[in-house]
C-alpha cells in the first residue's frame, strides 16, 4: 500500500530582495498511516516551511516544485478551491501558538464549529453538540461554559486543547502539529503529548511532529527526520538515531541540553533584593459591589544574593511572572520588597526610576518586546534617552555598538530591524537593551523558552559570561526545568501563588520533598532520566 503521504524531490523558495531563497531542497519523506513521524532541526532549517508547502499554505512569495502525494493522490499545485476541501477535512494542522491561530473575535465554540460545519456538512445545532463534545474529549473542564469564552478567557493549555479540538473534529487522516508544546510548562507538555498520543490511537490517524527537542520526540514518535539547512541529514527510527547518530547536525541536537551547574556565590556575597510577605490580588468575579479577589501571590518572602541565581519555577498560573513584576514595582502589591537595602515602596517616582538602571527585565518573547518601527541601534539604545540623556547620537551609537558586541552580535546589526533576526539574534538584542544600562539584577522572564535547543545552549552560555563579567543576580523564570538546573544556585518552587518548595538547585533536583516537585521533575522526565544514569554508572562500576 501506498504511504499516506509521500514527499519527493521538494524544493522551496521565497523570493525577497529580487532574489530566490531556498527553504528546502530536494525533501523526500513519507508518513505511513496511523505513523508519528518527528521532524526535527533548529530555528531555520526549513522544518516548517516544508509542510507548508506540502499542503499548499506557502505565503504570496514562496513556491514549491517536486512531488506531495497524499493518499495516492498529487497534490502539490493543486487550485485553492480543490486544497481547501482538503485541508481542514483530511489534513489539518496545529501551531504553537495557539493566541495567535485562535480568532479573538470569535467563541472557542464557535471557532470548533467552523470545521464542521463547513467540510463535515452538520447544522449549527449538530455542530454544536459535536463543537462539546470535542472539547469534553481533548479534556476542556466545564466544556458548556468554555464554549462561549473568548481564546483570552482561557489558559495556555486549554487554548492549545481547543486548537487540537478543532484539527480532529473531522477526524483527519493526517495531523501536522507544529511546536505544540514549546510554549507550555512542563505538566502541559506532558498532558498534550498523552492527548495526541491517545487521539492518534483511537482515530488512527498519523502526525507529523515538528519540533527541535529530541526529548519531546524520544516519548513520542515512532520514526523521525533531521533536517538541516533546508535538507533531510538523517533518518531512522528514534532509538536507533539516538543512540547512533550518523550526522553532526542530530548530534548537535542531541547535545544542546544546557550543560553542568552554576559555581555558587560566596558564602558571605550580600543580600541584593528581598522581599517579606509579598502578596498580589487581582479583581475576581461576581458583581461590581460583591466581587472578589483573587491571590495571585501569597505571601511570599526570599532573598538574592549578589551574584546569585535564583530560578523560579511552577506551572502556568503558579504565580511566576506576577511575582516578577512586584519585585520590580510593576504592579501594585503588599509586603515589603528591599534593593540594596533600600525600601522600594517608600520611593517616589522619580527616585524609583533612577534605580530602574540597576534592575532590567528580560521577556520570554524578544519578538514581541521590541518594536518592529525602531532600529536594533534604537532599541538597545533606549534606555540611554532616559538615564543618561546628556549623550548625544553619536556616543549612544558607539555604546550600542559595543552592547551589541558584548552579546556575541555584530555591530553591523545597529541599522536593521527586528523581523530581520533569528529568533536567538533577537534575544540577545534583548539582552544588550538591558546590558547598555549596566545593571546588578536581571529578571529573566523565560528567556529561552522561544528558542531551539541549540540557540538556547548559546543563549544560556552568554547568560553565565555575562554573569560572571559582571557579578550580576539573576531572577531567571523558566518552566524549562534542564535550564534551570544549568543557571540557578537556588529554587524557589511555586504553586498556587505560594512557594511549596524551596532549596539549593542540587538538593531539588535530586531529593525534592514535596509531591508537586516531584511530579513537575517526573513530568519533565529528569528523575528517571538520572535514575537510568546512577544505574548506568554503578553497572559500569561492579563490571
Amino acid at each position: 500500500m501506498a504511504p499516506l503521504l509521500a514527499v519527493s524531490g521538494l524544493d522551496v523558495w521565497f523570493q525577497a530582495d529580487g532574489r530566490d531563497i531556498a527553504a528546502a531542497r530536494g525533501v523526500d519523506m513519507t508518513v505511513e498511516r496511523g505513523e508519528i513521524v518527528g521532524l526535527i532541526g533548529e530555528s531555520g532549517s526549513g522544518k516548517t516551511q516544508t509542510m507548508m508547502a506540502a499542503i499548499g499554505m506557502l505565503p504570496e512569495n514562496g513556491r514549491a516544485t517536486g512531488s506531495v502525494r497524499f493518499d495516492g493522490e498529487e497534490i502539490l499545485g493543486l487550485s485553492e478551491a480543490a486544497l481547501n476541501r482538503l485541508r481542514g477535512a483530511k489534513i489539518t494542522m496545529i501551531f504553537q501558538e495557539p493566541m495567535s491561530a485562535l480568532d479573538p473575535l470569535f467563541s472557542v465554540g464557535a471557532q470548533i464549529m467552523a470545521p464542521l460545519i463547513v467540510h463535515g456538512r452538520l447544522s449549527r445545532a449538530a455542530a454544536r453538540r459535536r463543537a462539546l463534545e470535542l472539547l469534553d474529549l481533548v479534556g476542556v473542564d466545564r466544556a458548556e461554559r468554555r464554549f462561549n469564552s473568548a481564546p483570552h478567557q482561557l489558559s495556555g493549555g486549554q487554548r492549545q486543547r481547543v486548537m487540537i479540538a478543532m484539527a480532529v473534529a473531522n477526524n483527519p487522516s493526517l495531523l501536522i502539529a507544529d511546536e505544540p508544546t514549546t510554549a507550555l510548562d512542563v505538566t502541559l507538555q506532558a498532558q498534550i503529548l498523552d492527548l495526541l498520543r491517545d487521539l492518534q490511537r483511537r482515530l488512527g490517524m498519523a502526525i507529523v511532529f515538528i519540533t527541535h527537542d529530541f526529548a519531546v520526540l524520544k516519548r513520542f514518535a515512532d520514526r523521525l527526520y533531521v533536517m538541516e539547512a533546508g535538507k533531510i541529514v538523517e533518518e531512522g527510527r528514534i532509538a536507533d538515531v539516538m543512540e547512533r547518530p550518523r550526522s553532526a547536525a542530530t548530534q548537535a541536537l542531541i547535545e544542546a541540553t544546557p550543560p553542568g551547574a552554576k559555581a555558587p556565590p560566596p558564602t558571605d556575597a550580600p543580600i541584593l533584593l528581598e522581599a517579606r510577605d509579598l502578596s498580589v490580588d487581582f479583581p475576581g468575579s461576581g458583581s461590581w459591589f460583591g466581587r472578589r479577589l483573587f491571590r495571585a501571590v501569597d505571601a511570599v518572602s526570599l532573598d538574592l544574593k549578589r551574584g546569585q541565581t535564583l530560578g523560579i519555577v511552577g506551572e502556568s498560573g503558579s504565580g511566576k511572572s506576577t511575582l516578577a513584576r512586584a519585585l520590580l514595582r510593576l504592579s501594585p502589591h503588599r509586603g515589603i520588597v528591599r534593593f540594596d537595602g533600600r525600601d522600594l515602596g517608600g520611593l517616589d517616582r522619580a527616585a524609583l526610576r533612577a534605580l530602574r538602571r540597576d534592575m532590567q527585565l528580560v521577556l520570554q518573547d524578544p519578538f514581541g518586546s521590541l518594536s518592529p518601527r525602531l532600529t536594533i541601534g534604537a532599541i538597545v539604545a533606549e534606555g540611554l534617552l532616559i538615564h543618561e540623556p546628556e549623550k548625544g547620537a553619536t556616543e549612544r551609537r558607539r555604546e550600542a555598538a559595543r552592547a551589541l558586541a558584548e552579546v556575541g552580535l555584530d555591530p553591523g546589526l545597529l541599522d536593521r530591524t527586528p523581523h530581520e533576526l533569528s529568533g536567538g539574534q533577537r534575544q540577545r538584542v534583548a539582552l544588550a537593551r538591558a546590558m547598555i544600562l549596566r545593571p546588578r539584577l536581571l529578571v529573566l522572564d523565560e528567556p529561552t523558552s522561544a528558542l531551539d535547543r541549540t540557540a538556547q545552549k548559546e543563549v544560556l552560555a552568554l547568560l553565565r559570561a555575562l554573569q560572571d563579567a559582571h557579578d550580576l543576580s539573576y531572577l531567571f523564570i523558566s518552566h524549562d526545568l534542564a535550564v534551570i538546573r544549568a543557571m540557578a544556585d537556588e529554587i524557589l518552587v511555586m504553586k498556587d501563588g505560594r512557594i511549596v518548595e524551596r532549596g539549593p538547585a542540587a538538593q531539588i533536583f535530586s531529593a525534592p520533598r514535596e509531591a508537586y516537585t516531584k511530579r513537575l521533575l517526573a513530568s519533565a522526565h529528569i528523575l528517571a532520566r538520572e535514575a537510568g544514569e546512577s544505574a548506568a554508572r554503578s553497572g559500569a562500576a561492579g563490571g
